[in-house]
């Protein structure tokens, strides 16, 4: 039910009941509340990190294009020079 912990309804029932006696109420939002930034805080580190592993791969292909038109017209360029009459 809850990905790779395979964790069902009474664990996880058992796991906030442990987290209330030895935190107490008081403590307990501002437990959530820290667990909840860290997670932000991974999701947001985890996926500019995807972002930048994708903006290099599209920089890298669009400098691959450019490199194949420059060769595609320099052999065109040449041709032309070559079945230019003299």
């Amino acid at each position: 039910m809850f990905g790779i912990l395979n964790l069902g309804m009474w664990e996880i029932v058992l796991i906030l009941i442990i987290a209330l006696i030895v935190f107490g109420p008081g403590k307990l939002p501002e437990v959530g509340k820290a667990i909840g930034r860290g997670i932000k805080e991974f999701k947001g580190a985890a996926s500019a990190i995807t972002e930048d592993d994708s903006e290099k791969e599209k920089r890298k292909m669009a400098s691959e294009e450019l490199e194949e038109k420059k060769a595609t017209s320099e052999e065109l360029a040449n041709r032309e020079v070559e079945n230019k009459p003299s």
